[in-house]
């Protein structure tokens, strides 16, 4: 699976400390997503479900 994430992104940093296994911030300050490992599924959903501005998607 991947977590990607979009131009909605505010930089909150949300999903770096709920799943830092998959998301990292950028040069930029905006979050970047990754490929997701089972064992990181849940939390990287958790990520997804709890971002602000919707900018999470993962397939």
């Amino acid at each position: 699976m991947l977590a990607t994430v979009n131009e909605n992104c505010i930089g909150c940093g949300l999903c770096v400390n709920t799943c830092p296994v998959v998301f990292a911030m950028g040069e930029d300050g905006k979050a970047q997503g990754g490929q997701v490992p089972d064992t990181d599924l849940f939390n990287a959903q958790k990520a997804r479900d709890d971002c602000p501005v919707d900018a999470i998607d993962i397939q």
